[in-house]
C-alpha cells in the first residue's frame, strides 16, 4: 500500500478551455497536513476545487490512497474520502444543526457526539436552523459537516475569512485537535499565514498557477524573506 494519501502528477486544470494550474506535482502522507498559500487570483481555491472535481481537467493525474480519481465525480470522491469546505460553506440553512450534519453522515469514527464535543457551540445549538447561526458558528458546521462524511483528507478554503477574533481562536483550537490530536490529514487554505502554518507539516506556496515554494510550514514561518516576496506579509 502507498505511503502516499494524495498524490497530484504535472496537474493542468481549471475552467472551461482556460487552464490556471500549470502543471501542478504535490504528494501528502497520511496523518499530515499542508498550508496552501499563495496572493489572490494564484490558483488555491482552483487546485482544491480540482481535487474535489469540481473543475475542467486537461491534463495530469491525482490519486487519492493510490487510487487514480482523476475522472471520478465530485460524489464518488465524497464516498471515496475526500471532505471539503469550500469559502461558500454550503450549509442546508433551511434545517437545524443537528440536521445538517446527519443528512450527509457515513459510517465511521467521527460521530454527532464526537463532532459536538469538538465543537460545543454546535451542540448547544443542535436544534437552530442553518440560517439562525453565525458566521463563525456556521463555519464551524461546515467543517462538521465534512467531518461527519469521515473523510480520509480534509480541504478547507480559507476557514478564517470574516470571522471575528474570537471565533478565530476557537476555530484554529478545533482545527488543531483535528489535525494534530486525530491525525485527520488536511489541505488548509488560508490568507493568514502566520495563524495557520502552525498547525501544518507542509506548507506550498502557488503564484501564477505553479509551486514557487514546498517545503516544512515551520521552516516557511521563520523565513521573513519569503514570506515578503510571495505573500507580502511583513515581519
Amino acid at each position: 500500500m502507498t505511503d502516499w494519501l494524495l498524490e497530484t502528477t504535472d496537474l493542468v486544470a481549471g475552467y472551461g478551455e482556460a487552464s490556471v494550474l500549470s502543471g501542478i506535482s504535490l504528494k501528502l502522507a497520511r496523518g499530515r497536513t499542508m498550508a496552501l498559500l499563495g496572493r489572490n487570483g494564484t490558483g488555491k481555491t482552483t487546485l482544491v476545487d480540482t481535487i474535489a472535481g469540481l473543475t475542467t481537467h486537461h491534463s495530469g493525474t491525482i490519486r487519492l490512497v493510490g487510487e487514480d480519481i482523476t475522472r471520478m465525480r465530485p460524489e464518488r470522491r465524497a464516498g471515496a474520502g475526500i471532505g471539503w469546505v469550500p469559502q461558500e460553506r454550503n450549509i442546508f440553512r433551511s434545517l437545524t444543526v443537528e440536521e445538517n450534519l446527519t443528512a450527509i453522515a457515513r459510517p465511521g469514527p467521527w460521530g454527532l457526539e464526537g463532532t459536538f464535543a469538538m465543537f460545543p457551540r454546535l451542540k448547544e445549538r443542535r436544534g437552530n436552523l442553518g440560517s439562525q447561526l453565525s458566521g463563525g458558528e456556521q463555519q464551524m458546521l461546515a467543517v462538521a459537516r465534512a467531518l461527519m462524511l469521515n473523510p480520509k483528507l480534509l480541504l478547507l478554503d480559507e476557514p478564517l475569512e470574516g470571522l471575528a477574533p474570537i471565533i478565530i481562536d476557537e476555530l484554529l483550537s478545533a482545527l488543531k485537535a483535528i489535525v494534530k490530536g486525530k491525525g485527520l490529514s488536511a489541505i488548509i487554505i488560508e490568507q493568514k499565514a502566520r495563524k495557520i502554518l502552525p498547525l501544518c507539516d507542509e506548507a506550498v506556496i502557488l503564484d501564477r498557477g505553479a509551486a514557487v515554494y514546498s517545503g516544512p510550514s515551520q521552516a516557511l514561518l521563520t523565513d521573513d524573506d519569503l514570506l515578503g516576496r510571495h505573500l507580502a506579509i511583513e515581519r
